[in-house]
């Protein structure tokens, strides 16, 4: 993780197992303001080394009751700095200090809160609530709940500051102390004014500056990699996504000439991608590039290849030998490799911070061999997407390039579903650049957090002329998205779909059925595979 400087204050979020875990991190960085998730299990003593400015408990699948469900550290509550526990991490803090939760109502989905206390009862100006109404007019909020348990009796000396119909303490806070509860989740979209409460906490309880900005992460990780690498040489995977595009762009404006980008056209590539990638690195930014054509590399490492995951792990095992031969032959001597590995990948590939189920590997971090030869600079590996774009546009690169939607590592390859072929994945690349055509044509590309055409395995009935055909399937998937966690499919006029499916069906050869997919994350994820 970043070594933040001591300048920036920053927030402790202790990761109880919540699939929301990561929506609590991407709203503090949205206010400006530095945290990390770290595992429960991390000590008094290192709690107080890294010096949080406050400490966020988060929620979690587990009962206070589960004597083998994470609990608080020891002393956490009187260590003197502000703690806001949310849903599990509330019932956590009524335990450890008296209060009763028990087993009632499992309550999932919205909730209307009744705001009893919107100011501090010492006369301070430091609630969770400020700027909501109470006393004989109190705001009613909408919260989303996702719970069984719940607090049922406040711990001796605490405040009970909202309620719901359903849940008689639904936010307390200590009289003596900053502790802070609420059994509801404000990080979600669904608590319309969460950002508020949020905000309050980490402004107006824990009194932190807004400073953690693109600009500040730009001439932070600078040093950091200038100091890291030093006069060493630098190799740079990268893939053409924004991702590694942002990573080496970073690292090029720490280490100039030592470093060397080394692009490798897999074969499992968009059309166009090489040319634009090399226009874009050679000429706007002047940045030392290597081009090598390993396509017969990659399809020959996923001949016969089906399950995404060995996919995943044959297109990551291919794609660093073919670095470690690069730098052999072309930069000797080279001892850092940078990917573009961002927050999200390291959260779904492993439970790495906390209890958090596997998803699904990265090809940036999954599929890495033992006796990998370099060592690896990740510049961006703690942002979130849209904090790899704001960053991308500190360092200048172009508007155009920097909205461009994500695109896996492993490319194509988990687009075409089932064995890859070079005539399955022609098919694919050009229905995909058919409908990214249009999608810009419409003018809503930036409405869309990502959009790409997905090449089923089956094959289907169809009538072209007079004649049967059975022929490929393609599936249209487009969603909009916050920051890539959850997503939801992308309204579509119909016309949009039906101008779409007649072009791909006319014009691409093999193709005699379009759909588009419906499904939202969760319960699906974005890429099919």
């Amino acid at each position: 993780m970043p070594d933040v400087p001591a300048r920036h204050d920053r927030i402790l979020v202790l990761d109880y197992g919540s699939q929301f875990t990561q929506l609590i991190a991407r709203r503090i960085r949205e206010a400006k303001v530095y945290c990390e998730i770290h595992p429960p299990t991390r000590t008094l003593e290192w709690m107080r080394e890294w010096d949080p400015q406050g400490i966020v408990l988060s929620g979690g699948p587990s009962s206070v009751y589960d004597h083998a469900g994470p609990g608080l550290a020891p002393g956490l509550t009187t260590m003197g700095v502000p703690v806001l526990g949310i849903c599990y991490g509330m019932q956590l803090l009524a335990r450890s200090e008296g209060g009763t939760v028990v087993p009632g109502k499992r309550e999932y989905g919205r909730a209307t809160l009744r705001v009893h206390c919107a100011a501090d009862p010492t006369g301070g100006d430091g609630e969770l609530f400020h700027g909501f109404r109470n006393d004989a007019a109190p705001d009613e909020v909408v919260v989303w709940c996702s719970h069984g348990d719940h607090v049922d009796e406040p711990p001796p000396g605490f405040d009970v500051l909202a309620s719901t119909a359903d849940l008689p303490v639904a936010a307390f806070r200590a009289r003596d102390r900053p502790l802070y509860g609420v059994q509801f989740h404000p990080e979600v979209a669904h608590t319309p004014r969460g950002d508020e409460i949020l905000a309050n906490f980490l402004f107006r309880v824990c009194g932190c500056a807004a400073d953690w900005t693109p600009g500040a992460f730009v001439a932070e990780s600078v040093a950091r990699i200038r100091d890291a690498v030093g006069g060493e040489q630098v190799v740079c995977g990268l893939s053409g996504g924004v991702d590694s595009s942002v990573a080496a762009a970073l690292v090029h404006r720490a280490v100039g000439d030592q470093l060397t980008s080394v692009f490798v056209d897999t074969g499992l590539l968009r059309e166009n991608e090489r040319a634009d990638l090399e226009a874009l690195f050679r000429g706007r930014v002047g940045m030392r590039l290597l081009v090598v054509d390993a396509a017969t590399e990659f399809l020959a490492a996923l001949e016969g290849v089906a399950d995404p995951e060995a996919k995943r792990k044959a297109v990551g095992e291919v794609f660093i030998r073919v670095f470690e031969r690069v730098a052999r032959e072309q930069c000797a001597g080279a001892r850092f490799l940078v990917q573009g590995t961002i927050y999200p990948d390291v959260i779904e590939s492993a439970p790495v911070h906390g209890p958090s189920a596997v998803i699904k590997s990265h090809h940036n971090v999954g599929g890495l061999p033992d006796d990998l030869a370099f060592e690896l600079v990740e510049p961006v590996r703690e942002l979130f997407k849209d904090e790899v774009r704001e960053v991308g546009r500190a360092l200048g690169l172009h508007e155009e390039f920097v909205r461009r939607h994500p695109f896996p590592g492993p490319g194509l390859a988990i687009r075409v579903l089932g064995p890859v072929s070079e005539d399955r994945l022609a098919v694919l690349r050009r229905a995909d650049a058919i409908y990214m055509e249009e999608i810009r044509a419409a003018g809503v590309y930036d409405d869309i957090w990502q959009a790409f055409a997905v090449l089923l395995p089956v094959r289907t009935v169809g009538v072209m002329g007079d004649a049967r055909t059975y022929e490929n399937a393609v599936a249209l998937r487009a969603v909009g998205s916050r920051d890539g966690m959850t997503a939801d499919w992308y309204p579509f006029e119909p016309e949009f779909l039906a101008r779409v499916s007649t072009r791909i069906i006319n014009e691409v050869k093999g193709v005699n059925r379009v759909a588009y997919d419906i499904s939202s994350k969760p319960p699906a994820t974005i890429e099919w595979e």
